[in-house]
Protein backbone atom coordinates (compact mmCIF):
# COMPACT_ATOMS: atom_id res chain seq x y z
CA UNK A 1 0.00 0.00 0.00
CA UNK A 2 1.33 3.44 -0.93
CA UNK A 3 1.81 5.67 1.80
CA UNK A 4 0.89 9.17 1.05
CA UNK A 5 3.44 12.64 1.11
CA UNK A 6 1.21 14.69 3.94
CA UNK A 7 1.12 18.41 3.90
CA UNK A 8 2.63 18.76 7.73
CA UNK A 9 2.04 22.48 7.25
CA UNK A 10 -2.04 21.84 8.02
CA UNK A 11 -1.26 20.49 11.24
CA UNK A 12 1.08 22.74 12.36
CA UNK A 13 2.36 26.11 12.53
CA UNK A 14 5.69 27.71 11.20
CA UNK A 15 7.34 24.71 9.52
CA UNK A 16 9.33 24.76 6.26
CA UNK A 17 9.49 22.34 3.66
CA UNK A 18 13.49 21.98 2.41
CA UNK A 19 14.33 18.92 0.26
CA UNK A 20 11.23 16.92 0.99
CA UNK A 21 11.99 17.57 5.17
CA UNK A 22 9.77 19.79 7.34
CA UNK A 23 11.52 21.66 9.41
CA UNK A 24 10.63 24.44 12.35
CA UNK A 25 11.95 27.32 13.53
CA UNK A 26 13.22 25.97 17.40
CA UNK A 27 16.57 24.06 18.47
CA UNK A 28 15.61 22.73 21.95
CA UNK A 29 17.89 21.03 23.54
CA UNK A 30 17.53 17.33 23.48
CA UNK A 31 19.67 14.74 26.22
CA UNK A 32 20.47 12.07 23.81
CA UNK A 33 24.37 11.60 23.02
CA UNK A 34 25.31 13.47 19.18
CA UNK A 35 26.31 10.24 17.95
CA UNK A 36 23.51 8.48 19.24
CA UNK A 37 22.15 7.74 16.01
CA UNK A 38 24.99 7.18 13.82
CA UNK A 39 25.16 4.43 16.51
CA UNK A 40 21.77 2.88 16.22
CA UNK A 41 21.53 3.24 12.90
CA UNK A 42 25.13 0.78 12.37
CA UNK A 43 22.67 -1.62 14.93
CA UNK A 44 18.92 -2.13 13.81
CA UNK A 45 18.58 -4.00 10.65
CA UNK A 46 20.46 -6.85 12.29
CA UNK A 47 19.70 -6.34 16.12
CA UNK A 48 17.36 -9.00 17.76
CA UNK A 49 16.21 -6.32 19.54
CA UNK A 50 15.13 -3.81 17.70
CA UNK A 51 13.38 -6.39 15.28
CA UNK A 52 11.71 -7.76 18.56
CA UNK A 53 10.38 -4.30 19.63
CA UNK A 54 9.14 -3.68 16.25
CA UNK A 55 7.69 -6.96 15.89
CA UNK A 56 5.28 -6.54 19.36
CA UNK A 57 4.97 -2.57 18.03
CA UNK A 58 3.25 -3.95 15.47
CA UNK A 59 1.18 -6.56 16.82
CA UNK A 60 -0.20 -3.37 19.48
CA UNK A 61 -0.92 -1.44 16.63
CA UNK A 62 -3.19 -4.45 14.53
CA UNK A 63 -5.09 -4.99 18.31
CA UNK A 64 -5.41 -1.16 18.91
CA UNK A 65 -5.45 0.42 15.73
CA UNK A 66 -5.31 3.97 15.57
CA UNK A 67 -7.92 6.63 14.44
CA UNK A 68 -8.04 7.30 10.45
CA UNK A 69 -4.96 10.14 9.75
CA UNK A 70 -1.27 9.98 10.36
CA UNK A 71 0.64 8.10 13.02
CA UNK A 72 3.31 10.51 14.44
CA UNK A 73 6.53 8.35 15.60
CA UNK A 74 7.90 10.89 18.11
CA UNK A 75 11.66 11.09 18.79
CA UNK A 76 11.74 8.17 16.00
CA UNK A 77 15.51 8.34 15.64
CA UNK A 78 16.36 6.69 12.35
CA UNK A 79 13.15 5.25 11.43
CA UNK A 80 13.40 2.08 12.20
CA UNK A 81 10.03 1.45 13.85
CA UNK A 82 8.40 4.35 11.32
CA UNK A 83 9.24 2.60 8.00
CA UNK A 84 7.77 -0.94 10.22
CA UNK A 85 4.75 1.28 10.54
CA UNK A 86 4.83 2.47 6.55
CA UNK A 87 5.13 -0.74 5.03
CA UNK A 88 1.94 -2.06 7.57
CA UNK A 89 0.17 0.73 5.05
CA UNK A 90 -0.80 3.31 8.08
CA UNK A 91 0.51 6.96 6.89
CA UNK A 92 3.65 8.07 9.42
CA UNK A 93 5.06 11.03 10.39
CA UNK A 94 8.74 10.55 11.52
CA UNK A 95 9.45 13.31 14.12
CA UNK A 96 12.83 14.15 15.40
CA UNK A 97 15.57 16.27 16.07
CA UNK A 98 18.64 14.85 15.29
CA UNK A 99 19.94 16.44 11.88
CA UNK A 100 21.46 12.28 11.54
CA UNK A 101 18.51 10.55 12.19
CA UNK A 102 15.81 12.29 10.24
CA UNK A 103 18.86 12.33 7.00
CA UNK A 104 19.18 8.15 7.99
CA UNK A 105 15.37 7.83 8.14
CA UNK A 106 15.10 9.54 4.49
CA UNK A 107 17.49 6.92 3.26
CA UNK A 108 15.46 4.01 4.61
CA UNK A 109 12.69 5.68 2.58
CA UNK A 110 10.41 7.31 5.19
CA UNK A 111 8.19 9.51 3.21
CA UNK A 112 6.97 12.31 5.71
CA UNK A 113 9.90 14.06 7.73
CA UNK A 114 9.58 16.43 10.12
CA UNK A 115 13.22 17.31 11.45
CA UNK A 116 12.35 19.29 14.87
CA UNK A 117 11.27 18.08 18.57
CA UNK A 118 7.54 18.32 19.59
CA UNK A 119 8.07 20.67 21.84
CA UNK A 120 9.12 23.09 19.11
CA UNK A 121 6.14 22.23 16.81
CA UNK A 122 2.92 24.20 17.17
CA UNK A 123 0.69 21.81 16.42
CA UNK A 124 -3.35 22.57 16.81
CA UNK A 125 -4.75 21.10 19.16
CA UNK A 126 -7.18 18.09 18.92
CA UNK A 127 -5.38 17.41 15.58
CA UNK A 128 -3.71 14.06 15.72
CA UNK A 129 -4.97 10.80 15.89
CA UNK A 130 -1.88 8.80 17.25
CA UNK A 131 1.93 8.81 18.93
CA UNK A 132 4.51 7.26 19.14
CA UNK A 133 6.95 7.41 21.86
CA UNK A 134 9.24 4.45 21.23
CA UNK A 135 12.20 4.48 24.19
CA UNK A 136 11.48 8.11 24.30
CA UNK A 137 10.30 9.34 27.58
CA UNK A 138 13.21 8.56 29.60
CA UNK A 139 14.95 11.31 28.04
CA UNK A 140 12.53 14.12 28.90
CA UNK A 141 12.95 15.75 32.16
CA UNK A 142 9.42 16.87 33.06
CA UNK A 143 7.69 13.57 31.68
CA UNK A 144 4.38 14.40 32.92
CA UNK A 145 4.44 17.93 31.52
CA UNK A 146 5.22 16.04 27.92
CA UNK A 147 2.39 13.57 28.15
CA UNK A 148 0.02 16.40 28.91
CA UNK A 149 1.33 18.28 25.93
CA UNK A 150 0.43 15.17 23.82
CA UNK A 151 -2.89 14.76 25.65
CA UNK A 152 -3.72 18.55 24.19
CA UNK A 153 -2.76 17.89 20.36
CA UNK A 154 -4.54 14.46 20.50
CA UNK A 155 -8.15 13.56 18.86
CA UNK A 156 -10.55 12.88 21.26
CA UNK A 157 -10.20 8.85 22.06
CA UNK A 158 -6.41 9.49 19.83
CA UNK A 159 -4.23 7.25 21.07
CA UNK A 160 -0.94 6.89 22.63
CA UNK A 161 1.63 4.06 22.36
CA UNK A 162 4.77 4.06 24.66
CA UNK A 163 7.98 1.51 25.54
CA UNK A 164 10.40 2.79 28.02
CA UNK A 165 12.94 0.78 29.61
CA UNK A 166 12.39 -0.99 32.80
CA UNK A 167 13.29 -1.35 36.59
CA UNK A 168 15.90 1.74 38.03
CA UNK A 169 17.27 -1.95 39.44
CA UNK A 170 19.05 -1.92 36.18
CA UNK A 171 20.43 1.30 36.05
CA UNK A 172 23.74 1.56 34.13
CA UNK A 173 26.52 3.94 32.34
CA UNK A 174 24.26 2.49 29.61
CA UNK A 175 21.62 4.78 30.90
CA UNK A 176 23.73 7.77 31.36
CA UNK A 177 25.45 7.66 28.27
CA UNK A 178 21.74 7.32 26.80
CA UNK A 179 20.71 10.90 28.46
CA UNK A 180 18.04 8.79 30.16
CA UNK A 181 16.59 10.83 33.25
CA UNK A 182 15.13 7.32 34.70
CA UNK A 183 13.74 4.03 34.50
CA UNK A 184 10.03 3.17 35.04
CA UNK A 185 7.79 0.14 36.41
CA UNK A 186 4.58 -0.73 34.85
CA UNK A 187 3.10 0.98 38.09
CA UNK A 188 4.71 4.46 38.03
CA UNK A 189 4.52 4.62 34.12
CA UNK A 190 0.97 4.06 34.24
CA UNK A 191 0.52 6.34 37.03
CA UNK A 192 2.74 8.80 35.25
CA UNK A 193 0.17 8.62 32.14
CA UNK A 194 -3.26 8.71 34.00
CA UNK A 195 -1.83 11.49 35.63
CA UNK A 196 -1.57 13.61 32.65
CA UNK A 197 -4.86 12.71 31.56
CA UNK A 198 -5.00 9.39 29.58
CA UNK A 199 -6.84 6.28 30.48
CA UNK A 200 -4.35 3.02 29.80
CA UNK A 201 -5.83 0.31 27.56
CA UNK A 202 -3.29 -2.38 27.45
CA UNK A 203 0.19 -2.70 29.46
CA UNK A 204 2.73 -5.65 29.76
CA UNK A 205 6.34 -6.01 30.13
CA UNK A 206 8.66 -7.63 27.55
CA UNK A 207 11.70 -8.99 26.67
CA UNK A 208 11.20 -10.93 29.77
CA UNK A 209 14.66 -12.88 29.93
CA UNK A 210 16.66 -9.53 29.90
CA UNK A 211 16.60 -7.99 33.35
CA UNK A 212 18.81 -10.55 34.90
CA UNK A 213 21.70 -10.28 32.38
CA UNK A 214 21.37 -6.55 32.26
CA UNK A 215 21.48 -6.64 35.89
CA UNK A 216 24.87 -8.99 35.90
CA UNK A 217 26.55 -7.64 33.34
CA UNK A 218 25.77 -3.75 33.19
CA UNK A 219 24.25 -2.77 36.57
CA UNK A 220 26.13 -4.65 38.80
CA UNK A 221 29.37 -3.18 37.52
CA UNK A 222 28.06 0.21 37.36
CA UNK A 223 27.08 -0.09 41.32
CA UNK A 224 30.48 -1.55 42.32
CA UNK A 225 31.89 1.67 40.59
CA UNK A 226 33.43 0.06 36.85
CA UNK A 227 32.34 1.69 33.53
CA UNK A 228 31.20 4.62 34.87
CA UNK A 229 32.28 6.91 32.10
CA UNK A 230 30.63 4.60 29.39
CA UNK A 231 33.91 3.30 27.65
CA UNK A 232 32.35 0.29 27.10
CA UNK A 233 29.15 1.34 25.00
CA UNK A 234 30.95 0.17 21.83
CA UNK A 235 30.52 -3.01 23.01
CA UNK A 236 26.53 -2.73 21.96
CA UNK A 237 27.03 -4.20 18.42
CA UNK A 238 28.12 -7.87 20.13
CA UNK A 239 24.78 -7.17 22.64
CA UNK A 240 22.77 -7.19 19.57
CA UNK A 241 23.94 -9.97 17.47
CA UNK A 242 21.69 -12.72 16.90
CA UNK A 243 22.55 -15.49 18.65
CA UNK A 244 23.51 -18.88 17.24
CA UNK A 245 23.18 -22.51 18.13
CA UNK A 246 20.95 -23.77 20.93
CA UNK A 247 21.06 -19.93 22.75
CA UNK A 248 19.91 -18.30 19.39
CA UNK A 249 17.12 -21.09 18.98
CA UNK A 250 15.74 -20.77 22.68
CA UNK A 251 15.91 -16.47 22.50
CA UNK A 252 13.82 -17.14 19.31
CA UNK A 253 11.04 -19.33 20.93
CA UNK A 254 11.37 -17.24 24.11
CA UNK A 255 10.55 -13.63 21.16
CA UNK A 256 7.81 -15.65 19.70
CA UNK A 257 5.81 -16.69 23.01
CA UNK A 258 6.10 -12.70 23.57
CA UNK A 259 4.62 -11.57 20.80
CA UNK A 260 1.85 -14.68 20.85
CA UNK A 261 1.04 -12.97 24.28
CA UNK A 262 0.66 -9.68 23.41
CA UNK A 263 -1.05 -10.66 19.73
CA UNK A 264 -3.66 -11.93 22.84
CA UNK A 265 -3.41 -8.46 24.62
CA UNK A 266 -2.17 -10.84 27.29
CA UNK A 267 0.69 -9.23 29.97
CA UNK A 268 3.80 -10.37 30.04
CA UNK A 269 4.40 -9.99 34.29
CA UNK A 270 8.23 -8.91 33.61
CA UNK A 271 10.88 -7.90 31.24
CA UNK A 272 13.41 -5.03 30.37
CA UNK A 273 11.06 -2.82 28.64
CA UNK A 274 7.43 -1.81 29.20
CA UNK A 275 4.23 -1.61 26.56
CA UNK A 276 1.55 1.26 27.29
CA UNK A 277 -1.47 1.98 24.93
CA UNK A 278 -3.58 4.62 26.46
CA UNK A 279 -6.44 6.28 25.13
CA UNK A 280 -7.51 10.11 25.14
CA UNK A 281 -10.70 10.52 26.99
CA UNK A 282 -13.88 11.03 24.60
CA UNK A 283 -15.36 14.83 24.93
CA UNK A 284 -18.53 14.47 27.12
CA UNK A 285 -19.51 17.85 25.79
Amino acid sequence: MMVPFLDFSLLANSVELIDGIWYSNGASNISYPEEGNSTCFELEDNSFWFKHRNSVIIEVLKNFPPQSGPFFDVGGGNGFVASAIQRNGLPVILVEPGKTGIQNAKKRGIINLVSSSLGDLQINESSISAVGLFDVLEHIEKDNDFLAQILKILKFEGRIYLTVPAYNLLWSAEDIYAGHYRRYSLDTITEIIKKAGFFIEYRTYFFSILPFPVFIFRSLPFKMGLGRNGKNINKKADDHSKREGITGRILDRIWSWEERKIMKSEIIPFGGSCLIVAKKPANKK
